[in-house]
């Protein structure tokens, strides 16, 4: 297959983040032509003048349309890209000088229809912003799910940095209006039509997350008030390690009630494996301080989402109302745009 790339990137208010986008785009390596559909989802920042600074650089397709959130704004931008291999990046990343190379050398050697790319801190980022990648990447805290090197067919890319042909694109129809949980949820439907997805460990971006420590709170609460979601409309894909950070959260309070009753080895148990996690995040950054960061983001992320899933459960089991009607504020109604 002759790959032409179409970069598709939604932005919204959010100009700074995409002129770094774009110069890091400027300094790739890869040769060939390529192509940067840019779509502007109802800012009231606009992007225009700087993406217009580039416009002589870089081969940039540049559209404005009412807010209807990312996945819309995705699908619009698919739907006018003239690539027939999309990759679709947040605003918030930036790209290696060897990332387009790398994403064709993979596929030249391997083709899949999807594949994703981890995330990872650059050094520019603030302690904050590191303490929450390494919480969102390691593997002692979420699995490796956003970058096992093991996970192949299986893997569920991500959209801040997911590839996707434009025949599976046709073919499932696109993003729906769940969000967060829009990536997922059309990694899913990709393989139900019988396309494969991997990983390409080797195309990284790395990941600003311009967000504090409650804007986070948010974020991973949102995401385990999806997973049920997901889980009821995909039954075959729901895994009990979904209910970790739930059973991590209630193996905690009981450990204190323990306490107590002076038992203390399930508290000591917990101990040990932040003792650990202190020294890996510590080895990692190279920081005491981003260190002892990182253990308040994982602490964050596992009360976040736990509480978060363990709601979503009850409400999606017991109701008989739709996950639309139940969590409204998951959900882009795409037909009243503002």
């Amino acid at each position: 297959m002759n790959l032409y790339f179409s970069f598709i990137i939604p932005v919204y208010n959010r100009p700074h983040e995409i002129k770094e986008l774009l110069e890091s785009l400027v300094l790739q390596t890869y040769r060939k032509a390529y192509e940067i559909v840019i779509v502007e989802d109802g800012s009231t920042l606009s992007s225009e003048e700087i993406i217009g600074d580039f416009s002589k650089k870089l081969n940039i397709s540049y559209y404005k349309k009412p807010n209807s959130g990312p996945g819309d704004s995705r699908n619009y931008g698919m739907s006018r890209a003239k690539g027939n291999y999309f990759i679709v990046l947040d605003s918030d990343c930036i790209l290696p000088p060897q990332y387009l190379l790398e994403a064709e050398r993979s596929l030249e050697k391997d083709f899949v229809h999807c594949y994703g790319g981890p995330d990872a801190a650059h050094e520019s980022f603030t302690q904050v912003q590191k303490a929450i990648n390494y919480a969102m990447t390691s593997f002692l805290t979420t699995g490796g799910i956003r970058g096992k090197k093991n996970a192949v067919n299986k893997f569920q890319p991500r959209s801040f940095n997911m590839g996707i042909s434009k025949e599976a694109f046709e073919e499932v129809g696109g993003y729906g209006n769940i969000h967060p949980g829009e990536d997922p949820d059309l990694t899913i439907r990709i393989w139900n039509k019988g396309f494969k997805t991997k990983l390409i460990p080797e195309a990284f971006v790395y990941h600003k997350r311009r967000i504090d420590w409650n804007k986070f709170y948010i974020q991973v609460n949102k995401f385990g008030m999806v997973r049920p979601i997901l889980n009821h409309w995909h039954p075959e894909t729901a895994k009990i390690t979904y209910w970790f950070p739930t059973l991590f959260c209630l193996g905690f309070i009981i450990a204190l009630v323990l306490t107590f009753f002076k038992f203390w080895m399930p508290l000591a148990a917990y101990a040990v494996y932040f003792s650990i996690l202190f020294i890996d995040a510590l080895i990692k950054n190279e920081s005491i301080a981003i260190a002892f960061m990182s253990l308040f983001a994982t602490t964050v992320q596992f009360i976040g989402y736990g509480y978060g899933f363990l709601k979503s459960v009850i409400y999606v089991t017991f109701s008989k109302r739709k996950p639309e009607q139940l969590f409204p504020k998951l959900f882009f109604n795409i037909n009243q745009k503002a």
